[in-house]
């Protein structure tokens, strides 16, 4: 991300695919391959994994039927975003700032993946959300 928050722009050499709640082995999958093709060290595929399908998760249980991630080497980064068409969400302050509440057995995943992620953007409006996370490799 950028010193003011902006995600970077997508690069023409982004990997695409468009997932279903169905999909969401095969994403983990293909994140997993792209991140080993990035240089990722295998210690922190697990981390990048789990923060992906969190965010995935939501972009296909809460968000629309069907949401799109891309994929891309940035510098010494790996860069991914998941955007969903839902438009119903109206968070209260950041997404994902605080810790959820001790016995929670919901509503952590954006937490998880700001915790995962060197950085986290999450953009929501009229035209749906988009979360970019950045990941060191």
């Amino acid at each position: 991300m950028s010193e003011d928050g902006v995600p970077p722009s997508v690069p023409g050499t982004a990997k695409e695919l468009t997932f279903s709640l169905a999909d969401l082995p095969d994403v983990r999958e293909f994140a997993a391959v792209q991140a080993r093709s990035q240089g990722m060290r295998e210690d922190a595929v697990g981390d990048f994994v789990v923060a992906l399908n969190e965010v995935a998760t939501n972009a296909v249980t809460h968000g629309a039927e069907e949401a799109r991630l891309r994929l891309w080497g940035d510098r010494d980064a790996l860069v991914v975003d998941i955007h969903d068409e839902g438009r119903e969400w109206r968070p209260e302050g950041p997404p994902g700032r605080a810790a959820p509440p001790e016995n929670a057995t919901r509503g952590m995943g954006l937490w998880v993946a700001r915790k995962l992620s060197t950085d986290i953007c999450i953009e929501t409006g009229s035209n749906g959300t988009t979360v970019t996370m950045r990941f060191s490799v």
